[in-house]
């Protein structure tokens, strides 16, 4: 199925034309004259049954006898084909919110995920004859998009390469748009936009998951400092050494180097130590 344009003209010379059937066969019932006056009723009545009014960002999707024969999608005042059903279908732009689902993502993690879909009706004829209900039909597909997107992915990864729900969100919102799309083109609906509103573990595993995103924090700070203390010692005997102020062999580099590292990496405040006598 898709949409066509309807025959129509605009409904102002229709309706004048009724206003004077109506005037004539009242007069026609009045004055006796009923064969004439139910040839007028009979009029009034055809021509009444094509009147159709459509709103801004509509479309009236017409039946005639169980036939669709098309479509009014400018607004205003119009007549059309005569008995024929009008069925209208909003064109404009709306949020469509899914529930929290609750999912395993790639790595077997159950998460609870949302997400708000901006949609609208692009082939009014689509929307009415190919679904049942084309709002419940994206609702549930809706939910069956972000399902399938959200198991490809893990929750969040602890590595640099790679892509997550949580570190990735505009490409797992584009993808969820594209697998939308590609579900409801079916019901004529156009995907405008998907953005993700509700990303978090499961509670039952929530807690754990939060010591281990602690306990990785830790440790990528500690490499951090690590990497930092080697190279400000690293500088300071290269320094020692270029200004020639002290003689410093192997053991002493050594024990300089340790000193160094300790008081730097260690989370709390380094107590010197002063060595009045010689190492050896």
């Amino acid at each position: 199925m898709k949409e066509k344009t309807v025959w129509r003209i605009n409904g102002f010379g229709p309706l004048v034309l009724i206003l004077l059937l109506l005037g004539a066969l009242i007069y026609s019932f009045v004055k006796f004259y009923f064969v004439l006056g139910s040839i007028l009723t009979i009029a009034f009545i055809v021509i009444s049954a094509g009147l159709h009014i459509v709103q801004p960002n509509q479309s009236a999707v017409l039946t005639f006898f169980g036939r669709y024969v098309g479509s009014i999608r400018e607004a205003g005042f119009w007549f059309s084909i005569p008995f024929s059903i009008s069925k209208k279908v909003s064109l404009r732009v709306r949020n469509f919110n899914t529930e929290k689902i609750k999912v395993n993502d790639v790595e077997g993690n159950p998460i609870e995920i949302a997400a708000v879909n901006v949609v609208k009706v692009v082939d009014a004829a689509k929307a009415v004859f190919d679904v049942d209900d084309y709002e419940e039909f994206v609702k549930i597909q809706s939910e069956a998009a972000l399902r399938h997107v959200a198991t490809k992915y893990p929750y969040d990864i602890f590595e640099e390469n790679g892509s997550s729900l949580r570190g990735n969100t505009e490409e797992v919102a584009t993808e969820i748009a594209a697998e939308l799309q590609n579900r409801l083109s079916l019901a004529g609906v156009e995907v405008i936009e998907a953005r993700l509103t509700h990303l978090a573990y499961a509670t039952e595993i929530a807690s754990a998951m939060l010591q281990r995103q602690q306990a990785t924090a830790i440790i990528a700070a500690r490499q951090k400092i690590v990497e930092g203390a080697v190279g400000m010692a690293q500088m300071a005997i290269e320094q020692l050494l270029r200004d020639k102020t002290v003689e410093l062999d192997e053991e002493r580099k050594v024990a300089m180097v340790n000193n160094l590292l300790v008081a730097i990496v260690s989370d709390r405040s380094a107590q010197p130590v002063i060595n009045t006598g010689s190492m050896y």
